[in-house]
């Protein structure tokens, strides 16, 4: 096991991974922004190092600054968290061509993963169910565009080879429209990502968002930890995630898990990953995976009993699995919300000083939050500053639980969605389960 970890990130997930470090008996290095000077776990680092002013793209982005502060603290390895360079596989090559450890799947496999064609290709390879699309590549032949397009039927999406988070996708809905689209949409992929490859899919009307955890430790073991809804979203953007997904025979999960776990052998993949999938009609269609750990592993870790972030690092680090795949048991079932620092009606970020704040408690609550009384909320980064989980014997018993906790929960000072999600978890359609993924907009009048 290392000696001494960097945690190249902020915030809640940050903490968390100091948390699990400390239990591994691992000694920590939080980089930071300068305005993040105050965040918890900086405060309970063995050491912290200032690496750059408030703006993301010179602070937390900063390649060279996050190495060189690898280097000057002796440190053996860096956990990227997710977001940021958590899914960088120019970072992830650099840390281990500078002889440090990467907690993650090696340069090679997260680049082929963010290329959505060739992660496609992958993953049909393995058995893994995917969309009907242009397998590939759009070329540049209108008439054969428009062929493909007739094939998979309409309606079609487009998307770009290197997008993510809902970025670089359009959907059309007839031949007429077709060929500006795609035109438009690899315009915008090349000024977004540097990359206009886009390739054609059949878009499903009405599916749910499922996703399957998995961790694997390269050396051809792989286990899964269930699967995740998580069809509560607001402009692609997830809201609540619940674990297991409600509604899915067991004989379908299990199919869909074995070809998760083929993939990853099949690609020599390390580290927690998630493979994300629309669920319609019975049947699981491959979107795209994540090479990272996930803002909701927390249900995941609820159900199962399993530390995702230690297995995580313990696998990046060259030991195997400590669990088996019988070892694997899924108790109960478990919710998150996102506590988000906004209007909970616009939307709009509120960042200030939190002059109050209550954690709830009780059985089977858990919140991870970098959140204090006297803490100061920044404008320059994401929203979010919570997270709120429980965990029930049964869907229901979560459900109530969640609805007490957001009742317990206080934050003052600063606006949140506290008063969304209360009203979220109150929703009949909800409650009974199996929501789309474009129920909330609706129900938001979006």
């Amino acid at each position: 096991m290392i000696e001494k970890m960097v945690i190249a990130n902020r915030g809640e997930i940050a903490l968390r991974i100091l948390r699990a470090c400390k239990e591994l008996g691992i000694k920590t290095v939080a980089i930071h922004s300068k305005v993040d000077r105050d965040l918890k776990h900086v405060r309970l680092a063995d050491e912290a190092i200032c690496i750059g002013p408030n703006a993301s793209k010179e602070s937390y982005l900063n390649i060279p600054a996050i190495i060189s502060s690898m280097e000057i603290t002796d440190s053996m390895a860096v956990h990227p968290g997710y977001g940021f360079l958590a899914e960088n596989a120019d970072f992830a090559e650099q840390v281990q061509k500078s002889g440090f450890i990467f907690v993650g799947p090696d340069a090679d496999v997260i680049r082929m993963m963010g290329d959505k064609v060739c992660a496609i290709e992958a993953m049909k390879k393995a058995g893994v169910p995917t969309v009907p699309g242009s397998d590939g590549e759009l070329p540049e032949d209108k008439e054969e565009c428009m062929r493909i397009a007739k094939r998979i039927g309409y309606p079609i999406i487009i998307k770009a080879a290197a997008g993510g988070g809902g970025r670089g996708m359009r959907v059309v809905h007839t031949e007429s429209a077709l060929i500006n689209s795609i035109h438009v949409t690899k315009s915008e992929a090349g000024a977004a990502f540097g990359d206009d490859t886009v390739y054609m899919e059949k878009f499903l009307q009405n599916p749910r968002h499922v996703e399957i955890q998995i961790i694997s430790d390269g050396q051809g073991n792989t286990i899964h930890l269930g699967d995740r809804d998580c069809s509560m979203q607001r402009r692609h953007q997830k809201v609540i995630e619940e674990a297991p997904a409600p509604g899915i025979p067991d004989d379908i999960r299990e199919g869909v898990y074995a070809s998760c776990i083929k993939a990853c052998n099949d690609i020599g993949y390390r580290g927690a990953g998630t493979f994300e999938f629309l669920y319609e009609d019975g049947g699981f269609y491959f979107i795209e995976m994540n090479t990272r750990i996930q803002v909701e592993h927390p249900v995941s870790e609820m159900i199962t009993g399993v530390d995702l972030i230690k297995e995580q690092i313990r696998v990046c680090c060259g030991e195997k699995l400590s669990i088996k795949q019988e070892d694997v048991v899924i108790r109960g079932h478990s919710f998150e919300c996102r506590i988000n620092a906004e209007d909970p009606k616009t939307f709009i970020p509120s960042p200030g000083l939190v002059t109050t704040y209550h954690p709830p408690g009780g059985f089977g609550v858990r919140v991870d939050s970098h959140l204090y009384s006297g803490y100061k909320v920044p404008p320059f980064y994401d929203s979010m500053i919570a997270k709120v989980i429980t965990h029930g014997e049964t869907r229901e018993i979560a459900l109530r639980r969640m609805r007490n906790a957001l009742d317990e929960m206080v934050i003052e000072g600063i606006r949140s969605n506290i008063p969304l999600q209360q009203d979220l978890v109150r929703d009949s359609a909800f409650a009974e389960g199996g929501v789309n993924i474009h129920y909330l907009e609706k129900k938001l009048g979006l």
